[in-house]
């Protein structure tokens, strides 16, 4: 850390306490790790967490029509960026996150990112009362509501209906488990269905958008990144982002009674749909640089004395290039047709979600890159398979990311960790990037 950090280190390092004071919120004592799925009542009271500790630090808290809260640093009066009456808040500084979870998920996926951004804000305000910064454009912390997709199955719904990624029609008509639909979900809250959808304002308040997330990998515990004694450089910038989607394969058999049904006489889609999952695995194992997983699995009507009638297998597939992405989609759907057809069964193809493969803007990453070297030297540039809200913003506005380590390589898990020096330097580099920004 430089000397100018050392004498921040205290604000630096308030990262570690805004993530303890959330650490108990949503634990999952069957599962493990977290669960906190958009709108419950543990992403809700993780919501007025944030609101509370951006408003004691003065900024100006919103929540826009998609369910987006916004906390605004604004220029001050009568700075030269709103002489002309334009929005002074147009083309701001925006980094930001999510708080929302898989089930079961660790600590860090999402949060550390408000973190982050509440604890670089700190600093960034106290460079400024000391005449070190001057403000050239407005700054915000974004959170991002329904990023892992785990309530309503589409990742990134936030930003998707900002950005018009999706058709809000479509959107209000997604259902949870317990057949819940999303307009109805936000109208709970205080959210105006009507009103979603793409938002030109919002987008245009966006100059720049800089997500800090913890690393969902092993990439900075490569042996091509660690030192002598095996660890990695604390921070990363990212460089891109792979193409992914999730679809749903419907199998569709005869539901039956598990006693008087001979097993000549079946027709189970159960058994299809567990070949069709060792078929997914092959298919991925087989292509290079591929991902294929199967990750949630529900019969119907999911009696233990009952044949099931349908069996719901949902996928995850994601690969570099788009076009690798598509093939393998469409060679597990044939598969997954002549699996059935042996097994008396029908099966349809779903697609719930598509991102393409995103290379984060040039330019912001090169800053990005420059800043991080000055806190983090060795600071690597990598690609990631996780995907992100800043992923689905880069269609609409410059985006980027800064990774923090993870040693245990683990993500969506409760192993998943972050140790406090790597979550104060990872806040650091924040501060630092976003100051030669503003």
């Amino acid at each position: 850390m430089t000397e100018a950090l050392i004498g921040e280190a205290p604000r630096l390092a308030a990262v570690n306490s805004l993530m303890a004071a959330i650490a108990d919120t949503g634990r999952d004592a069957r599962r493990g790790g977290y669960s906190r799925p958009v709108y419950s009542s543990a992403e809700l009271e993780l919501r007025e967490w944030f609101v509370a500790e951006a408003t004691s630090r003065g900024l100006a808290v919103e929540r826009d029509a998609n369910g987006v809260i916004w906390a605004w640093w604004d220029l001050p009066a009568g700075h030269d960026a709103a002489a002309d009456g334009a929005d002074p808040r147009a083309g701001a500084l925006v980094t930001g996150s999510h708080l929302d979870s898989v089930p079961g998920g660790g600590p860090f996926d999402g949060p550390l990112g408000v973190a982050s951004a509440l604890a670089a804000f700190d600093v960034l305000a106290a460079r400024e009362a000391a005449g070190t910064l001057a403000r050239r454009r407005a700054f915000a912390i974004a959170v991002f509501p329904e990023e892992e997709g785990s309530a309503f199955g589409v990742a990134c719904l936030g930003s998707r209906l900002i950005t018009g990624a999706i058709d809000p029609v479509r959107a209000l008509n997604l259902k949870d488990e317990r057949g819940t639909t999303f307009a109805e979900a936000s109208r709970a809250i205080g959210l105006d269905p009507d009103a979603m959808g793409r938002d030109e304002l919002a987008l245009s308040r966006i100059g720049d958008f800089v997500e800090l997330h913890v690393e969902q990998g092993r990439g900075l515990n490569t042996e091509e990144y660690t030192d002598a004694a095996g660890r990695g450089p604390a921070v990363a910038v990212a460089s891109s982002i792979l193409g992914h989607g999730r679809w749903r394969l419907s199998f569709t058999g005869q539901g039956n009674h598990a006693g008087t049904t001979l097993m000549t006489d079946r027709a189970d889609p159960m058994i299809a749909a567990s070949q069709a999952v060792l078929a997914i695995r092959s298919t991925g194992a087989a292509q290079p640089g591929a991902r294929a997983t199967v990750g949630r699995l529900e019969p119907v009507p999911g009696g233990t004395n009952v044949i099931a009638s349908r069996v719901d297998l949902w996928m995850d597939v994601r690969h570099a290039d788009d076009a690798v992405t598509a093939a393998l989609v469409t060679q597990i759907h044939e598969q997954a047709q002549r699996i059935a057809a042996l097994e008396g069964c029908s099966v349809e193809l779903t697609e719930e979600s598509l991102s393409a493969t995103v290379h984060f803007d040039a330019s912001l990453t090169r800053a990005l890159a420059a800043s991080t070297a000055r806190t983090i030297p060795g600071a690597p540039a990598l690609a990631t398979g996780a995907g992100h809200d800043a992923g689905v913003l880069a269609a609409e506005v410059p985006t980027g990311m800064l990774f923090v380590r993870n040693p245990s390589g683990i993500s969506h898990s409760p192993e998943e960790y972050v140790e406090d020096d790597d979550a104060t330097a990872g806040t650091a580099a924040l501060a630092d990037a976003l100051e030669d920004l503003l």
